[in-house]
């Protein structure tokens, strides 16, 4: 397809994407690793331009797979974390001489660079779910230069790119690939509902039967859940929602057992704002966790996939994520690759 008309535009969520322009992304993102792989370079794509990475939360595969894709595209990413600047804001929440309004800082970015990218949930806005997406999508109304997000409280599009890429690669196909992400224990409850979301949506929008396994009380975004059901049913593929975590793993190809947060820890409207009783909830499910056991259960050629960092021997075991159907480390290094594809088509 043509790609003119990626050029300018924000990458928030994959919702805003169709499917072919998420298959142009991903064929991009193998041309790019192919062509890095025998020795090319394409340092010319983004030459002398800058992206401005805003980072209100702690990274290691996201600012380092940004910086290290924008300099062999040839261009400069600025590590920027609130507190060392002036906290970029939303209105009702400013507090003076210590933040500023996201609509100052976006349109001073604007003038001097050509990408902002920022990574937001949780603590920053104090787990209202919602806030954070807000405060994304806020920055990209201001801001005449893409806007990437890197993670907010709704959505993690470039994970979900990432996991795509690595599903590609591994079979080759999505039709007929049962894709099953399910919820995993921890001893923290504070995980926001980015990944699970973005990894069904990717999954339903490119054609995986997939399956959302969780808890009752670990229920995600109900938009999300409408959205994965009309993607299932245009691919002519499945997609189901269960409360039994063995049972979800029989023949599955794809395997993503991650803790995420129950909406009792959201403050209201979407939650209770209690973290005991989240804690309470948590504790209870302990035994929803990746073991050889329960890779046992899926299709022999299934692989064992987790955004990072995993929680070892709460989430999985160190013989299942260590072990040879792992791909965790294929999805990292994904995302240098699929990020470099999205900056090469928005920012170029």
């Amino acid at each position: 397809m043509k790609t003119d008309s990626f050029r300018g535009r924000d990458f928030i969520t994959l919702l805003d994407w169709s499917k072919e322009e998420i298959e142009t992304i991903l064929d991009v993102a193998l041309d790019l690793k192919r062509r890095r792989a025998i020795g090319e370079h394409h340092d010319h794509i983004l030459r002398a331009k800058s992206l401005f990475m805003v980072f209100y939360n702690s990274s290691l595969r996201t600012r380092n797979s940004f910086e290290a894709g924008m300099t062999q595209l040839g261009g400069h990413a600025h590590y920027l974390e609130p507190g060392q600047i002036y906290t970029p804001a939303l209105p009702g929440r400013e507090v003076a001489y210590t933040t500023e309004r996201v609509s100052d800082v976006a349109r001073v970015l604007a003038r001097m660079g050509d990408g902002i990218a920022i990574r937001c949930y949780g603590d920053p806005v104090d787990w209202e779910y919602g806030g954070a997406n807000e405060l994304m999508r806020n920055f990209a109304y201001w801001a005449d230069i893409p806007v990437l997000n890197m993670e907010d409280d709704k959505y993690h599009p470039f994970q979900a790119l990432a996991d795509l890429l690595t599903v590609k690669e591994k079979f080759g196909t999505f039709k007929g690939v049962k894709f099953v992400m399910s919820w995993a224990y921890s001893p923290s409850t504070h995980k926001p509902r980015a990944v699970p979301q973005s990894a069904i949506i990717a999954a339903s929008m490119l054609g995986c039967d997939t399956v959302l396994a969780r808890p009752e009380e670990m229920v995600l975004d109900s938009e999300v859940i409408q959205a994965c059901e009309n993607y299932a049913a245009t691919n002519g593929a499945s997609f189901e929602v269960t409360d039994d975590f063995k049972a979800a793993a029989e023949d599955a190809h794809v395997l993503y057992p991650k803790a995420w947060a129950p909406v009792q820890l959201f403050k209201p409207p979407i939650g209770e704002d209690d973290s005991e009783l989240a804690q309470e909830i948590f504790d209870s499910y302990k035994n929803w966790k990746a073991t050889p056991e329960y890779l046992a259960r899926a299709h022999p050629s299934a692989i064992y996939m987790h955004c990072l960092p995993a929680d070892r021997g709460w989430e999985v075991t160190d013989e299942v994520i260590d072990g040879k159907q792992s791909v965790v480390f294929d999805e990292a290094e994904n995302r240098l690759h699929v990020q470099k594809a999205v900056m090469s088509l928005t920012m170029a």
